[in-house]
């Protein structure tokens, strides 16, 4: 039961992703948590605050605005003070030129008593370095700043 309201509730997390619903997204996070990103680009590092959280949240919804979701599996482990949660998904979006984007990956969740704790993306970072250098070129002032920390 426990592990259907989980999967219930990521399911609602990404689309409130999806829909740029960002401070709905915040909620669920704990004062103290880690949100890892990897690579070294305008998205790439490590935030631990809620501040640069919504500033990376305003940094994604600019650099791939309208991206998109979609869950391809689920998977709950644990119990309420320690769940483990691995999401495996596609994503995508149009770039401003008209060209398609589209990547895919994990996120590894981990919550203590509903509230995130700790979010990782595992995904193919240069497909992202890419599209970032291609926005620079298309004259995207922020795909060219450094990481959000």
């Amino acid at each position: 039961m426990y592990r259907q309201f989980i999967e219930k509730r990521i399911r609602l997390v990404f689309k409130n992703l999806s829909e740029e619903k960002f401070e709905e997204l915040l909620k669920d996070f704990s004062p103290h948590f880690v949100h890892y990103f990897p690579g070294a680009h305008a998205l790439g590092g490590i935030r631990r605050d809620l501040a640069s959280m919504r500033r990376w949240f305003a940094r994604l919804s600019t650099l791939f605005p309208h991206l998109r979701f979609e869950i391809k599996n689920i998977l709950v482990r644990g119990w309420p003070w320690n769940t483990i949660i691995a999401i495996e998904w596609v994503d995508r979006t149009t770039l401003p030129d008209g060209n398609p984007y589209e990547n895919q990956g994990t996120h590894w969740l981990r919550l203590r008593w509903g509230k995130l704790v700790e979010l990782r993306a595992y995904l193919d970072s240069q497909k992202i370095a890419d599209a970032l250098k291609h926005l620079a070129d298309l004259g995207i002032q922020e795909a060219r700043e450094n990481p959000i920390e």
